[in-house]
């Protein structure tokens, strides 16, 4: 007799023949609307999923937002069905979903061109267009090796022979099949609302010794308003991207002759980064800390001893001289706790608060380089607190303020925050992990900042808190981290004498408050897209004289203004006045101040404010004053 499978669906009861489609249950439902997938015990699953056991089933429905990542790894293989029809000598590798869409990668001899791309995207329409099943394969894995060699797929043979168990699943639809866990749609017909984006090279299974490969980008939707509003948004992004505007305004480049992921500060690009950690450097003396700098190398020994060769993978080879191996330091860790063990400590002592603008260098793969946002030599905003355990909550609440009064003076208010807790393998003891996570969490419940709990999700030497702010056009980027450390202090045995006359180890408090000065900046770019508030602006007013004559007034008032700490440029071109709006405009030039007969007269000039226009006259002594104000107060708009 046929094992049968009890099968809850909200108020349904079913029984179902073991390894008969769940999908049975569908015809004897009320509801008007079809299901697209199951959901159980909170793993989606594809409506042909076998019945292999007692569970209750809820419906997701087409537009649910459970469903877009599924949604889009099927239209990642509605893409390689259409690469392999049009080009069937291809090669396809791997094809998930990934935030804000998907991409799969084939190997070919020729460059995919735009032209490709429209064809491709033309031939998934009608392969969508057909409404073809997707079906679910469940094949010994000597069946699925020789259906994908007949195929002459050899990259998703090596797959399945490394991957694959005694049993393989893959998904079928029409004459394309492939290697995949799963699950999707039912069909094709529901994968409407799509777009191709983008090509770009990548490595097999990310080896850059392995065979180069296109990847191909697109995204889906459940409705064509989010695909649009979507590639409204991409367009947006586009127009604020950091790589473009960097080099336009003249605030950093990048050079294939000093090789990838470093970075040449220009003047413009300088002065705020100058602007920048001034204020840190000032908003860090008000709240008790000391600052430190340490070299940019050091033994490897040393870099032994804190585990940084045995757990972290992206330091640059080791140079050697004199008989020593020395290393480029990744982190700034280890020199702060050199000096703390410089000398014994005792608990008057502690706090200890330590900063660095301290420069690290980190192999990242050429292939994850990206402008300023991810580099190989970056100047953390780093610091270490070493303190006592009865200071612990007092220390972290102190760092969540400074790090949202930071952020805030550069225009970041909204944030999402998150404290991840213990994982599974992991290094101290567990009464001081419950200690440092009541720490974290009660910072975080006084900071008044809606926070989420990722469960596990903290490194193997200590709990952590990550904030990550929104910018203008609702992007989140990883800023701030607070991580609590019961490996270093171990390893290096920290110590300080308690009031009780014996040694106590100290807790130690990994922070960073922007993240890095680079990936900082690459983000104030975008989320201003190069309109910079008036104190951080390279060049805060430019001076437009209107003839030759005017050009001795338009230096005096430089002068003067340059006197009063202003960033201030002349534009003594021969170009007529509009032209030199332009240029301003171009420039991004927050205040731009025209002169002329009538201006000289009266002492003052003719104000206008970068994308507002003219506000008219003003006295000289008025602008100085607004200006001061404006600068004093880290004032985020211009008003006159």
């Amino acid at each position: 007799m046929d094992e049968l499978i009890k099968i809850k669906v909200e108020e349904s009861v079913f029984f179902l023949k073991k390894g008969t489609p769940l999908s049975e249950v569908l015809s004897e439902l009320p509801s008007p609307q079809k299901p697209i997938l199951f959901k159980s015990e909170g793993q989606l699953l594809d409506l042909s999923f076998p019945a292999d056991r007692e569970r209750e089933l809820s419906l997701v429905f087409a537009g649910d937002p459970q469903a877009l990542e599924v949604l889009r790894h099927s239209a990642s293989h509605l893409l390689a069905h259409a690469v392999t029809e049009l080009f069937p000598e291809v090669q396809v590798g791997m094809g998930p979903a990934v935030e804000n869409g998907y991409y799969y990668d084939f190997l070919r001899d020729r460059a995919f061109t735009p032209e490709d791309l429209e064809a491709i995207e033309k031939k998934m329409r009608e392969i969508a267009t057909q409404d073809l099943p997707i079906e679910r394969l469940v094949l010994p894995k000597e069946e699925a090796v020789k259906i994908f060699s007949e195929k002459n797929q050899k990259l998703k043979v090596e797959l399945i022979e490394e991957k694959g168990g005694a049993e393989v699943t893959c998904y079928r639809q029409g004459n394309f099949i492939d290697f995949c866990l799963g699950p999707h749609l039912p069909s094709t017909g529901l994968i409407k609302h799509f777009k191709l984006l983008s090509v770009s090279g990548a490595y097999w299974k990310g080896d850059e010794r392995g065979p180069q490969l296109q990847r191909i980008y697109g995204t889906a939707f459940f409705s064509e308003k989010e695909l649009q509003d979507y590639l409204n948004f991409l367009e947006e992004a586009k127009k604020r991207d950091h790589r473009r505007l960097g080099p336009e305004l003249e605030l950093f480049s990048t050079h294939e002759e000093l090789g990838g992921g470093l970075v040449i500060w220009h003047p413009k690009g300088a002065i705020i980064r100058h602007e920048i950690e001034a204020f840190w450097k000032e908003e860090h003396l008000k709240d008790g800390y000391d600052f430190i700098y340490s070299p940019h190398i050091a033994k490897l020994d040393l870099w032994k001893r804190s585990g940084h060769t045995e757990f972290y993978d992206a330091m640059f080879p080791p140079l050697e001289f004199e008989g020593f191996k020395y290393q480029l330091k990744p982190m700034n860790c280890p020199f702060h706790i050199m000096a703390y063990k410089s000398r014994q400590r005792s608990y008057r002592e502690l706090p200890l608060r330590w900063a660095e603008l301290g420069t690290v260098y980190r192999y990242e793969r050429s292939g994850v380089l990206h402008g300023l946002l991810r580099v190989r030599g970056f100047t953390q905003d780093d610091a270490h607190i070493f303190c006592r355990d009865d200071q612990l909550e007092a220390e972290i609440k102190g760092v969540i303020r400074l790090a949202t009064k930071l952020l805030a003076a550069f225009g970041f208010e909204s944030y999402q925050v998150y404290l991840a807790t213990r994982p599974e393998k992991y290094v101290g003891k567990l009464e001081d992990w419950n200690k440092a996570e009541q720490a974290l969490e009660e910072a975080l419940k006084a900071s008044g900042l809606p926070y989420q709990i990722d469960e596990g999700e903290g490194v193997f030497y200590g709990p952590k808190i990550d904030i990550k702010i929104k910018d203008a056009i609702g992007r989140l980027w990883q800023c701030t981290t607070v991580q609590l450390d019961f490996n270093l202090a171990e390893r290096f045995d920290l110590t300080y004498v308690g009031e009780d006359g014996h040694f106590h180890r100290p807790f130690l408090i990994h922070r960073a408050l922007l993240g890095s000065m680079e990936r900082f900046f690459g983000v104030l770019i975008e989320h201003y897209k190069g309109n910079f508030p008036l104190w951080l602006a390279p060049v805060q007013i430019i001076i437009l004289p209107i003839a030759d004559r005017h050009e001795a007034y338009a230096r005096e008032i430089q002068t003067r203004l340059r006197a009063e700490g202003f960033r201030v440029q002349v534009d003594d071109s021969r170009e007529k006045v509009n032209k030199k709006i332009r240029e301003a405009e171009v420039q991004k030039i927050p205040l731009i101040a025209v002169v002329g007969d009538k201006e000289i007269s009266n002492q003052s000039v003719s104000l206008r404010i970068h994308g507002l226009g003219d506000r008219g006259q003003i006295s000289l002594e008025a602008l100085i004053q607004q200006v001061k104000t404006l600068i004093q107060n880290k004032s985020l708009e211009i008003k006159f």
